[in-house]
Formats: C-alpha cells, structure tokens, sequence
C-alpha cells in the first residue's frame, strides 16, 4: 500500500476543524484548519505531504524556564512536535508514552539525535516546572514547552492544528481541546513532511522513525 499523501495548502484552507477532547465527551468543532485524526492508509499510520509545513518561528519557555527557539534549537535534527496537556487523562499521554517506547528502539546515535517536542495547550496550568516532571515520567530527553497561549494558539494553525482555550465541563474538569497531530520534521529540510493522528501505534512509530531520523519518507 502506499503512503497517504496530500498537501499542506489542503489542511489549511479547510474551514472546518474537529478537535479531540481528552478525557471524552463529543468531538467540537472549531474554524481554520484541518485536522486529519489517523492519517492511515492500510496498514501505513504515516500521511506525507506534498507540500511540506514550514517549522514555526516561535520561542517559548522551556521546563527550565529559559527561553526556547524552536527553529534555531531543532536545526537539522529530525523532530517529532505534538501539541497537548498534561492534565489529559488519556490521548497525550498514550501519544508520549508511544513515542517514547518506540524510540527505545533505536541506536543510542539515533535516539540522542532525536527531538521530541511537546508543546501544551493549557500554559496557565502547564507551569515550567509541572511540564517538566510530567515529561520525565515519559522520557526525560522530551522537550516541553510553554508559554502565551495565543502564541501557541497561532504556532500551531501554521502547521494545520486546531486548538482552543481550556474550558470546565460539566462535572467541572478542565477539559482542552485540540488536534492530536505528531508532526514530523526533516533533518535535511527542517520542513513538517510527515504527519500522525491520534489511532498511531507503538510499532508504527518504531517502524517509521529510523526513516524520519534520516528524513526519508516512511
């Protein structure tokens, strides 16, 4: 079977988006972009774009408290960016969890050169310090950061995610909604070629990532 591919430009111009409500509940919907929830075609997990996403120009503050060029600090290292919160009780930590299997996989060389960025959704509770120890229960090379949430907000509708501010639901659980997309980027290009939904598995991480380390297509 072949890859599923299609094109950023296609992501972005959609005027409807669904967003994933960690913790359940209804599906939302929200207007910008697209969000594709598998990204599967047979038995590939991976879609490849055509035209490939620009990597955000952003800094945010890192789970040390320093500031954190994501352009300037992922330079040529293959990166793997998802956006999420800490607090969710299933969707990002499965998604982390994952990952962080599936990269235990890998040659030391390989997992030392890979970046794995987790961006939180939830800045007002996501506190440096609350990210950082949350991502080290998953694996403590993982990059969180956070900081103003519309900077997020945006950081992300540039790379076809939608995500909106955190609500209480009825029971009075904060609840944040947003894509659930891994993008991954090119060591060669530093450009988002290849993208996750939310259904993909420890192995087909573990299959594809010594692909993305080179930045080939999965």
């Amino acid at each position: 079977m072949r890859t599923t591919r299609v094109t950023a430009a296609a992501l972005l111009a959609a005027a409807v988006l669904t967003l994933t409500a960690c913790g359940g509940g209804e599906p939302a919907k929200s207007s910008g972009v697209t969000q594709i929830a598998g990204g599967q075609s047979g038995d590939k997990a991976a879609t490849v774009l055509d035209r490939p996403f620009n990597k955000p120009e952003i800094v945010l503050t890192d789970t040390t408290g320093k500031p954190w060029n994501l352009r300037e600090q992922t330079k040529g290292k293959p990166t793997l960016i998802y956006f999420g919160y800490t607090s969710c009780p299933d969707v990002c930590p499965l998604t982390m969890s994952n990952i962080a299997v599936a990269k235990k996989n890998l040659p030391k060389e390989d997992q030392d050169n890979l970046r794995v960025v987790f961006v939180t959704t939830d800045p007002e509770r996501d506190t440096p310090e609350s990210l950082g120890a949350w991502l080290k229960a998953q694996d403590p090379s993982f990059i969180g950061l956070t900081g103003d949430f519309a900077t997020i907000q945006a950081a992300a509708r540039t790379l076809g995610i939608g995500i909106d501010p955190a609500t209480k639901d009825a029971d009075g659980k904060v609840v944040s909604m947003h894509g659930a997309q891994v993008i991954a980027f090119s060591p060669k290009t530093d450009e988002g070629y290849v993208l996750y939904g939310e259904g993909t598995t420890v192995d087909d991480y573990a299959k594809d990532l010594p692909k993305l380390i080179k930045g080939e297509n999965p």
